[in-house]
C-alpha cells in the first residue's frame, strides 16, 4: 500500500515519535537478574547517556540495545523502501552509542552492551559472558552473606 504523505511530510512525522524505552527487553534482563540473585541495580538513573540500568556501586552501566536501531545484523532485517534514510539513522545511532561508552568509560565506569537477541535462552552463554563482571561480584557477595 502506497503511503498517503509525500516522502517530506512522512518524515515530518516520523521525527515527533519519540522513544518510549524497550519495556519488553528490560524486563528480560530484569528477569534474568531475578534468577541470578542479582541485586544492587537501579533503573532510569538520571545520567546523560540514559543507561538502561546502573550498578552504582560498582560503577557499571547496562545497556540493552535493540538489534535493528543500534546496527546489529543477527537477523538481517533491512527495510526495502528509504534505505538511504534507514541507514543514516542507524549509522548516527551507532555513533550516539560509542560517544556514550567513551564518555562513561572516561569517568571510570565499565560498560556493558548488550544486543537484544542476546537475552534468548539459545544465546544464554554470551549473555553470561558479557555480565560477568556482575556475576562474579554477586556470587562474592553470596558468600560474604550467606542466606539466614
Amino acid at each position: 500500500m502506497a503511503d498517503v504523505f509525500s516522502k517530506e511530510k512522512r518524515s515530518q512525522i516520523m521525527k515527533q515519535v519519540k522513544s518510549s524505552g524497550n519495556k519488553s527487553t528490560e524486563e528480560k534482563l530484569i528477569k534474568y537478574f531475578n534468577e541470578r540473585h542479582i541485586i544492587g541495580w537501579r533503573r532510569h538513573y538520571k545520567v546523560k547517556g540514559h543507561p538502561d540500568f546502573v550498578f552504582l556501586d560498582k560503577r557499571i552501566a547496562v545497556f540493552v540495545d535493540g538489534c535493528f536501531w543500534h546496527g546489529h545484523d543477527c537477523r538481517n532485517t533491512r527495510p526495502a523502501e528509504n534505505v538511504d534514510y534507514w541507514n543514516l539513522k542507524r549509522q548516527k545511532n551507532i555513533e550516539h552509542d560509542a560517544a556514550v561508552t567513551a564518555s562513561f568509560q572516561k569517568r571510570g565506569w565499565l560498560v556493558i552492551r548488550i544486543w537484544e537477541c542476546e537475552l534468548k535462552k539459545k544465546n544464554r552463554e554470551k549473555l553470561q559472558e558479557k555480565l560477568s563482571p556482575i556475576l562474579l561480584q554477586s556470587d562474592e557477595d553470596m558468600v560474604a552473606r550467606p542466606d539466614e
